[in-house]
């Protein structure tokens, strides 16, 4: 705890126009305690503290230079990040302090294993990784607490396997997210483990696979979602940005030249690059990719083919299918997208490029 005793003393003395020694005779002491005080070299006796701050005409509290803590449990857990964004050591004696103050909080319990977690990535101290554990499998215990949806299970596992890979028990770590890969939510983390710490690359490839389609069709959403919300603000070049770095990033990923979910994905890509071309007004251009876009559908409606066969980095095994839920066809897909888009301009030279196609 951080005190400033002697600087307070000083400060209200000169508020006083009070020498040294003019403070040490009200108060019965030499004119050296008085500098010793100021200086930091010693402090006064409890009754002396009492008696300045009456003199002061202040509180013991402002006189010591204390503040009390916020020890709610919200605020508590907001302290604990600031010391783990500084990697400020402080964070471990606070996290013993929370514990001891709300043995049974999950907030608590959930943000002190955190702070547990980053130090020992830090400095690669099992005993920090087996106090995160320990204070994880906790959390479970507590989880019915939980309020917050963005926290649940996985959260939990997923850090638990990171504990125990802290540990060197990458095995076990690896184990417990094959057992908890709902939806594929570890395949990342099994996969990269797998072949970077146990040296099993063919145990890793269909994690990996998983992990890269997961990606893809998660990069997708993200990137058409991007285009709406830019377009609600009306920043059409920032949607235009962000569908061509997408697009060049998934061209890598065609394998063949066979139709396949790409094409489809490339064409509604096209639709939405050609919105907010419209949008900027480069109306020739958007002619062009609406132009490719039919193409594009007209190729992929004539042999459909959902599979990631075709994929490039993905293993032969991969089973996933590719559906985007706007169209049991890629024209289908393509005018639900340009309904949603509310651009009559794009409406109208979709229909015309459509119908040269």
């Amino acid at each position: 705890m951080e005190l400033d005793l002697g600087n307070n003393i000083r400060s209200f003395r000169k508020e006083r126009r009070l020498t040294q020694e003019q403070l040490a005779e009200v108060l019965g002491v030499t004119a050296g305690a008085v500098y010793k005080w100021e200086s930091g070299m010693s402090v006064p006796e409890l009754n002396l503290i009492v008696e300045l701050a009456d003199f002061f005409d202040t509180s013991v509290d402002a006189l010591l230079g204390y503040r009390m803590k916020d020890n709610r449990p919200d605020a508590v857990t907001e302290r604990l990040n600031a010391y783990c964004r500084s990697m400020d050591p402080a964070a471990l004696q606070e996290a013993e302090k929370a514990l001891k103050k709300y043995p049974q909080s999950f907030k608590i319990v959930l943000s002190c294993a955190g702070v547990y977690l980053i130090f020992a990535s830090g400095d690669h101290d099992p005993a920090k990784a087996r106090r995160a554990l320990e204070l994880l499998e906790k959390s479970l215990v507590l989880l019915p607490q939980n309020n917050d949806p963005a926290i649940g299970e996985h959260i939990l596992f997923g850090n638990m396997a990171y504990a125990y890979a802290l540990q060197g028990d990458w095995e076990t770590g690896i184990e417990l997210l094959k057992k908890h890969n709902v939806g594929g939510i570890f395949s990342d983390k099994i996969g990269v483990n797998l072949a970077l710490y146990l040296n099993r690359p063919e145990d890793a490839d269909p994690y990996l696979s998983e992990a890269l389609l997961n990606a893809v069709f998660s990069l997708v959403n993200t990137v058409t979602g991007y285009v709406f919300v830019y377009s609600a603000r009306g920043d059409y070049s920032s949607a235009r940005d962000i569908v061509q770095w997408s697009r060049d990033l998934l061209l890598g990923l065609k394998k063949t030249d066979e139709p396949d979910f790409l094409d489809k994905t490339f064409a509604l890509f096209r639709v939405l690059m050609a919105h907010a071309q419209l949008k900027c007004g480069e109306p020739e251009e958007a002619r062009r990719e609406l132009g490719e876009a039919a193409g594009l559908v007209r190729r992929f409606d004539a042999a459909p083919d959902y599979s990631v066969r075709n994929t490039r980095f993905a293993s032969a095994e991969a089973g996933a299918n590719a559906h985007d839920g706007l169209g049991a066809t890629a024209r289908e897909s393509v005018e639900t997208l340009i309904r949603y888009l509310k651009n009559e301009a794009l409406t109208s030279l979709w229909k015309e490029c459509a119908d040269h196609a």
